[in-house]
C-alpha cells in the first residue's frame, strides 16, 4: 500500500489524499458544472417564441424548444421562424441549447419511414440555428420494447449519423429502456453523435435506478438530462435529486439539465419554487 503523508492530508485535503490509493468513493468532490434550462411545453409554450423570455423571467439559464408538428414540413425549418427564435434569444441573452423533435410522437422512428426524414431534417434546423442537441422521443406506441426495435433504430440513426457529426449536431435518445439498452443503439450506431438523453423521471418510473445509471454512463454517454418527479414537485417524491446532482457533478457532466416539471398551481409560481429547489442543491454542493 502507498504510504500517505499527515502533509499530503492537509496540503492536498483527505479525501484528495484517499484517492490516490484508489478507494473508490473517496475522491474530492467536483463541483457543478451543468446549467439549468426548462422545457417549452412546461411552460405552456410549446414552439412559441414567447417561451425565452418567460424562462429569462423565472431565471433559468436556457430554454429547450420544440420544433413544431407539420406535414409536408417541420414549423421550424422556416428560416423566417428560426431568425425570430434566434433574434429573441440575443435579445434576451438566453440560450437556446437544444430542439426537441416532438413529431415522432406520431411518425415512430421504429416503424414509419417519414420518422427517419423529420430526423434528418431537424439535423439541418439544428445547424442553421447553431443548437448542438436534438432530442429524439421514444414513447407510447413508438416506444422501443424490444432487442429488434432498438437494433432497427440504431440501423436507421446509423445511416443519419454521419450528417449530424458533420453538421456538429448530437442525436438525444429519450426513452423508456435501460441506460445499458441505449448503448447498445449507441454502439450499434458507430457514432459520436448518438447519445442518451437521460431523463430522471421517466427512468424512476421504470425501475431504474438512476444515480446508478447516470455514475454508469458517465458524461461521454450523456448528451443532456431531464429532471422531474411528476407529479410531484422536486424533493416531495420518489427521487433523490442531492444524490442526482451529485452523480452528475462527480462524472464531470458539463452540458444541460432541463425542468420537465409540471405545473399543478401556476407554471411561474411552480416552476420558480422548483428551480429554486435544485439551484439550492447546486449551491451546497458547491459550497462543501
Amino acid at each position: 500500500m502507498q504510504l500517505i503523508t499527515r502533509r499530503a492530508f492537509i496540503s492536498a485535503g483527505a479525501s484528495t489524499a484517499l484517492a490516490t490509493l484508489g478507494l473508490p468513493g473517496l475522491a474530492s468532490a467536483t463541483k457543478v458544472r451543468f446549467k439549468i434550462g426548462v422545457t417549452d411545453w412546461n411552460l405552456k409554450l410549446e414552439g412559441k417564441i414567447e417561451s425565452i423570455s418567460l424562462a429569462k423571467q423565472l431565471g433559468f439559464d436556457g430554454v429547450q424548444i420544440s420544433i413544431g408538428k407539420g406535414t409536408d414540413k417541420l414549423p421550424l425549418s422556416d428560416p423566417a421562424l428560426q431568425k425570430a427564435f434566434l433574434d429573441e434569444s440575443k435579445r434576451e441573452d438566453l440560450k437556446i441549447e437544444s430542439l426537441c423533435l416532438e413529431i415522432l410522437h406520431r411518425n415512430c422512428l421504429k416503424s414509419d419511414p417519414l420518422g427517419q426524414r423529420w430526423v434528418a431534417d431537424s439535423i439541418s434546423i439544428a445547424k442553421a440555428m447553431g443548437v448542438r442537441v436534438v432530442l429524439l422521443p421514444f414513447f407510447g406506441r413508438c416506444a422501443l420494447e424490444t432487442a429488434a426495435e432498438m437494433d432497427k433504430v440504431g440501423d436507421i440513426l446509423k445511416e443519419l449519423a454521419p450528417a449530424a457529426e458533420k453538421a456538429g449536431v448530437i442525436l438525444g435518445l429519450e426513452d423508456t429502456i435501460s441506460g445499458r439498452d441505449n448503448v447498445r443503439i449507441m454502439d450499434r450506431t458507430q457514432s459520436s453523435a448518438v447519445l442518451t438523453y437521460y431523463d430522471v423521471g421517466n427512468s424512476t418510473n421504470n425501475g431504474c435506478d438512476v444515480v446508478k445509471e447516470i455514475r454508469w454512463l458517465g458524461s461521454a454517454r450523456i448528451c443532456e438530462v431531464h429532471l422531474k418527479d411528476n407529479p410531484h414537485y422536486l424533493g416531495e417524491g420518489r427521487i433523490d435529486f442531492k444524490a442526482v446532482i451529485d452523480a452528475l457533478a462527480d462524472v464531470g457532466f458539463d452540458g444541460w439539465a432541463q425542468l420537465e416539471t409540471d405545473s399543478p398551481t401556476s407554471v411561474e409560481g411552480d416552476m420558480r419554487r422548483n428551480l429554486k429547489f435544485i439551484r439550492g442543491l447546486i449551491a451546497a454542493r458547491d459550497a462543501s
